[in-house]
């Protein structure tokens, strides 16, 4: 009974978490009356034990007139000041891990997912599955011909235009310097592969710079599909082999991974090239 009354109490007056400073004053209020209902009984029973012991040093009608007049108010207010600046702590604590968590999880050239959100959310997906693995061609002469912060302009324009075909809940990613993947269990795998073409022909479109100097991006890409059971490395893998097959099969196309129970003999009749995909 007594360890029942006591996480009632402790319940009663945990703040818990805030999703607002808002959220902090509305409870603050609510768990400050409790104090103040509690504090109150608990004097009023101090006084009349204290009555019944023949120890108080003055009338009860007057004890419980102050204790009335007084502990509720005063309770009230040193509560909810301390409750709110706890809980004010309590949210910008909850802010800033959430905005760290978020951080450790984001590209920052980009604004896409980093390698490990997206290795973590393929891993953690229970469903058929589809990936994509884009590359920026001929990035290094890009580099070395304009610039490395030409190359960055354009590595965000091609995570621009990916983040704008692909909608949610398609997981967008770069997964180091100039490659990129998108990752789907949400929609039909002949849909998720027209979204891929449709995404390589805008950034076909792309123009870098003004005037003489604009020049032109493209990418490669391999797509592959995965079942409910296979990990992120194994899908990857025949993603990043289609990925190989399309840049040495020209550049800027996209090539289709056999299945992963299909035999080795039987991959190029199962690898088409998708470059002439209709957008």
């Amino acid at each position: 009974m007594v360890g029942m009354t006591r996480n009632w109490i402790v319940n009663q007056l945990m703040l818990g978490e805030f999703r607002s400073y808002r959220d902090v004053c509305r409870k603050s209020v609510l768990v400050a009356l409790k104090v103040s209902v509690l504090a109150y009984g608990l004097n009023l029973a101090a006084h009349f034990l204290m009555y019944g012991a023949g120890l108080l040093p003055y009338s009860l009608r007057e004890a419980l007139i102050v204790a009335t007049v007084l502990t509720p108010p005063i309770t009230f207010i040193i509560a909810v000041g301390s409750y709110m600046i706890v809980g004010f702590a309590i949210h910008d604590l909850g802010v800033s891990r959430a905005e760290l968590e978020r951080l450790s999880r984001t590209d920052m050239l980009s604004g896409l997912a980093n390698r490990r959100a997206f290795q973590d959310t393929v891993d953690q997906c229970a469903r058929d599955k589809a990936m994509v693995v884009f590359d920026i061609d001929r990035f290094k002469t890009i580099n070395d011909t304009h610039g490395h912060s030409t190359g960055d302009t354009a590595i965000v324009a091609v995570a621009r235009i990916l983040a704008d075909a692909f909608p949610e809940p398609c997981l967008c990613a770069r997964i180091g310097g100039e490659e990129f993947a998108v990752f789907s269990a949400d929609m039909p795998f002949a849909d998720f592969a027209a979204l891929a073409e449709i995404a390589r022909v805008r950034i076909a479109g792309l123009r870098i710079g003004a005037g003489a100097a604009a020049f032109g991006v493209t990418v490669s890409g391999g797509i592959a599909r995965g079942r409910a059971e296979q990990t992120f490395g194994e899908i990857f893998s025949r993603a990043d082999t289609a990925l190989y097959e399309a840049k040495t099969g020209g550049r800027n196309r996209i090539v289709l991974a056999p299945q992963a129970d299909r035999p080795a003999r039987d991959a190029a009749a199962v690898m088409p090239d998708t470059s002439t995909m209709a957008a």
